[in-house]
């Protein structure tokens, strides 16, 4: 049977690394915050908040740091961003990782498609990893973020086979664990998987692109 896919895009945090929820939820413990509040900063007013405008290269470190804090006291509390940005940094999912191996093997297009606040290093182990992919794109460069739909137009638009032959949106499949940035993609016309358990993720993606995807080791990067 031929394959539905024929390329893969990823998110880096919360795909190929663990999540940072994980690193804030511990965050707002240690802190004495409420449960979940970094998240729901980060989703009141989604285009125009401090998040957003960091993503899009908009605000510098220093600017979000303020305006971050700012919207957490019109919630009500007091939070130091400083630490939220600390909680970015994940370890690398070692099967997912390996998975990405197994498919640039197997001449897959590959492209990494993540929202970030600076251009990632090209160097050490982060580099290395970008280095598997065909494709980097990143919302600190772009100046667009996800779910923004042009960032995945863009991301498309750069993605061609080993004949040079672009790929349309129905033979690529985009792995995101949010599901707000799943959904531009699938209205394009993408396959999406949403990444909740990687396991069951690379299940999914192995049964689209035909290839068996195993585990391996892996290692720290930033998200």
């Amino acid at each position: 049977m031929t394959a539905r896919v024929t390329a893969v895009v990823l998110d880096l945090g919360g795909v190929l690394t663990e999540s940072p929820m994980t690193a804030f939820a511990a965050y707002e413990a240690e802190a004495g915050l409420p449960d979940g509040l970094v998240r729901r900063l980060n989703s009141t007013d989604p285009d125009t908040n401090a998040w957003a405008r960091y993503e899009r290269g908009e605000l510098d470190a220093a600017g979000f740091v303020d305006a971050f804090e700012a919207e957490a006291r019109v919630a009500g509390h007091r939070l130091d961003a400083r630490r939220v940005l600390a909680a970015l940094g994940g370890d690398l999912r070692p099967s997912m990782v390996a998975a990405v191996r197994r498919l640039r093997d197997g001449g897959v297009p590959l492209a990494l498609l993540s929202n970030n606040v600076a251009p990632m290093e090209r160097t050490g182990r982060l580099g290395e990893l970008l280095d598997l992919f065909d494709v980097v794109v990143e919302s600190s460069v772009e100046g667009v973020r996800k779910p923004e739909p042009e960032i995945y137009r863009r991301t498309l638009a750069r993605l061609s086979d080993a004949a040079g032959r672009p790929v349309g949106a129905g033979e690529c499949a985009y792995l995101d664990d949010l599901g707000i940035n799943l959904e531009p993609a699938r209205a394009l016309g993408m396959h999406t998987v949403k990444v909740v358990d990687p396991a069951a993720a690379l299940a999914e993606l192995s049964a689209l692109v035909g290839i068996p995807l195993d585990d391996a080791g892996g290692r720290r990067v930033p998200a």
